[in-house]
């Protein structure tokens, strides 16, 4: 996964698959998600991005599954 901000067009892109996008939906005016052919999340456009979060810093963090029980 790869987390992209172009700040000239102040335009979030995040990029989570490898396949080639297929489709793009518009979910909002500001937030777009690109589809594969098996309709399978590509990437994620957040447009106005500054007014919709913080883009200085960037974390990821995952979580490993609790054991059962």
């Amino acid at each position: 996964m790869k987390v992209r901000y172009f700040e000239d067009t102040d335009t979030a892109l995040v990029e989570i698959g490898t396949t080639v996008a297929h489709e793009t939906k518009e979910l909002t005016p500001d937030l777009y998600v690109d589809l594969d052919a098996e309709g399978r999340v590509v990437s994620i456009t957040i447009e106005h991005a500054s007014q919709q979060g913080d883009f200085n810093e960037v974390t990821f963090e995952r979580v490993a599954a609790s054991p059962p029980g």
